[in-house]
Formats: structure tokens, sequence, C-alpha cells
């Protein structure tokens, strides 16, 4: 049994460990992203209802919008309504994202995806000796059959098994890890069967630089299991948490060495501290290929709308992308810039792409080009027609403002008290 004592000492924060080994960075041709909102997603909030989850399906669909980044979306299969509205997701007959289900390694389970008629199911196979030894009480051989015995069952219905290895960033990978994705080559081959593999970070103990040692090393686990097995980049995918605050770059890093999927929830929701949000994943996606593929990103806000109104979701103020303040400057020296020309201080254009451009919050600090820089746009002005910063009217309205702060005010103002200041003196 090997717990990685000298990585994970008992009653320590996990330790970081090096080595000289680097492996090189090895972009697949094409990578896409997978969706577990509906599985993982849900294992840290109230349960979607129905109509919850059929919404959230469409509004998936068309933020892929028939591309195929976001090519999967993976159910639970174990009560009726799980299965019922499985059959209402098939029916509305989209090509993406293909509906996967997701079972433990028991062969009653697997009757399960048969029944729905699915092409492809997730299995999970607990691969650390954390989960064999403390958590299933068995070892490691018996535990290994267990899952293969259920594998070549899944083969035999013509089913594509997704084994889920859980727990791999604590997991002997050269004794344990790779002998048994070994076996699961050895049955592709006979069986002409493309078996996948998710690498599954169950408590965010992966770490995304090539000097770390495994197994936490993200790029290692990906370029080595690769080498070793000969499995190929399309068969693999990364499933990570955020536990450490590397849930996003973990994602990243398995794309830049050589998996092709990385799976992740909208928003991030997940147990504990979530997933890789898919939301970022799509704009890395972009980043990584220099294409949006034909993605809708304009949707990534109507889905931030369905949480917070629909679902009574409360999205952190400064979330990127979808946070109510994502694109808000307070201060006046951004502002300023903001006037002369968005690319100074906007990310992207974040007006064309996300449908949201740059805001300022009024208070203290924003100073006449804050000022300025929101009644332009209350206004709508264009470039060569805004109102600077020297206007005797800003100049008023600042004037006015400071003296309330002046005052003792220490919030910002809100936008329906500068509605009142704008149409007193515009």
């Amino acid at each position: 049994m090997n717990l990685f004592e000298n990585i994970f000492p008992e009653g320590m924060i996990p330790l970081y460990a090096f080595d000289a080994e680097i492996v090189p960075l090895d972009v697949p041709q094409d990578i896409w992203i997978t969706d577990t909102t509906f599985r993982d997603g849900q294992q840290a909030r109230t349960p979607f209802t129905q109509d919850e989850i059929l919404n959230l399906f469409d509004l998936i669909h068309q933020l892929d919008n028939g591309s195929g980044v976001i090519r999967q979306s993976e159910f639970f299969l174990y009560s009726e309504a799980d299965r019922e509205v499985i059959t209402k997701c098939k029916e509305r007959n989209y090509d993406y994202p293909e509906i996967v289900g997701w079972i433990r390694a028991k062969e009653e389970d697997l009757e399960l995806v048969d029944e729905l008629g699915l092409k492809e199911v997730g299995i999970l196979t607990s691969i650390s000796d954390y989960h064999i030894y403390l958590k299933l009480k068995k070892d490691r051989t018996s535990i290994i059959e267990s899952y293969l015995k259920v594998v070549d069952k899944t083969l035999e219905k013509g089913i594509v098994p997704r084994c889920h290895l859980e727990d791999i960033t604590r997991a002997d990978f050269y004794e344990v890890v790779i002998p048994f994705v070994q076996e699961l080559v050895k049955r592709q081959e006979e069986t002409k069967i493309p078996i996948k593999v998710r690498l599954c970070d169950t408590l965010g103990y992966g770490l995304p630089f090539p000097n770390v040692t495994l197994p936490r090393s993200v790029p290692k686990l990906v370029s080595l299991l690769k080498k070793e097995t000969g499995i190929s980049a399309a068969q693999l995918e990364w499933h990570g948490h955020n536990d450490f605050h590397y849930g996003l770059a973990n994602g990243v890093a398995a794309w830049l060495y050589g998996a092709s999927s990385v799976n992740g929830t909208l928003l991030g929701i997940g147990e504990r501290t979530g997933n890789t949000p898919i939301e970022a994943l799509v704009i890395h996606y972009i980043s990584i290929v220099g294409s949006f593929k034909g993605l809708n990103l304009l949707k990534l806000s109507e889905i931030g709308k369905y949480f917070e109104k629909k679902l009574s979701y409360s999205i952190p103020e400064n979330y990127p992308f979808l946070g109510k303040n994502a694109f808000t400057t307070r201060a006046g020296i951004h502002a300023d810039g903001l006037l002369k020309d968005h690319r100074i201080y906007n990310i992207f254009d974040t007006e064309k792409i996300l449908g949201r451009g740059p805001e300022i919050l009024i208070n203290n600090r924003s100073g006449r080009a804050g000022i300025a820089y929101w009644v332009n746009k209350k206004l709508g002005t264009s470039n060569g027609d805004f109102i600077s910063k020297d206007d005797y009217r800003i100049s008023l309205l600042y004037d006015e403002i400071m003296k309330v702060y002046e005052s003792g005010r220490i919030t910002a103002f809100s936008d329906n008290e500068m509605e009142e200041l704008f149409k007193k003196y515009f």
C-alpha cells in the first residue's frame, strides 16, 4: 500500500515535490469540453428539477451552437426521475452535447445504461490505495479484476466504457494506473471499441507544472500515460476539482500536455469547492485554437442570468466573465483609459463577444474621468462625440458627488442615484 506520505503527510498541508524530468508540450490536434453539470454539479446543491435540467441542457446546446466543442453531457441514471429526464433530453435529438451516463463498477448498474440506449457510460474505477485499501477494503489485484469484469460486460453490449480513475493524483502510477490502462488497451485492440479514460483529480491535488513529481503533476500524468500505454489523446479526459485553486489551470494543462477532453460544469458548481467552470474552459479553448469554432458566447451571459433569476444562485460580483462587476471599475484612471480606447482596461471586446461592455461604479475614487465614462455610456456616445471629462457639466456632477463623500458617505452611488444626478445636469 502506497499512500505517498512524503507528499501527503498526515496533519500537514500536501507538499510540492519536484524532479529533473520534464515532459514536452503536446497539444492534440482536436480538443474539446465535456459537461458534468447534471452529475457531479448536482452533488453540491439542491437537485435540479426536470424543467431546470431541460432548460440548462438547451442552453448548453445553444452555447455549443453545433460546433461540437461541448461534446458530451453526463447524467445520473439511478432514480426514475433521472431516467425520465434523460429520455426527454434525448427527444431533443441534439448532436451536441451527446448524452452519456455514469455508474458504479457493478453489473446491475450497467443494465440501466442498456435500457436507456446510451452509447457511452462512465464507470467509477477508484485507483488510489486510499480508496482501494482504506475505503473499499480490497487489494489492488482483486479490485482491478472486478473493474475489468464490468468493462468486459460493457464491451459485450457494444457500449463505450469510460473508466473514471478516481483519485489519480494520489495513485501509484507505475504499479496500478499503468497496468490497469494497459489491460484496457488490450481489450480495445480485441474489440475495436475505443475505451476512454477519465483522469479524476478527486480532491484537487493536481498541479499544472511539468517538473512536479508524480502523482501530482498533471502534465506528467497525461504525457506518460500516453507514452507508457499507447492510449490516444482522444481517449483521455481530465476531470478536476478546485480545492487548491488549480481547477482551471489543471484543465488547461491537461489540454496542453496531450489530453483531448476536459470535463467541467456550468459556473464550476460541484462537490466541495466545485469543478472546472465550463465558461472558463470555453474562453481558454478559443485562446488555444485561435477560433470561436461557431460557439455562441452570448449564451454565457444568458446562462449566468438563468442561474441567478431562475435558480436563485448567487454569483459572486467579481466572478470572472459572469459576475455583476466582472467588467466594472471604480478607478478614475481606468475610466480615463476606457474613454480613450476600451482595449486599455478591458480584457477583450466583451461587448461584442459576451454582450456586456465595461462598466463604472461611481464613488469617491472615480474622478471626473469615471463620471464622464458613466455619462457617455448612458448617452451611448460614439468615439467622435465623447463628452470630455473637462466638460463643465461633468465638473458640476463631480463637485456634487464629492460633497456627499466629504459629509461622511462611504458607499458607491447606485445607478438610480446617478440617474437623478444625470437628469439634473443633462
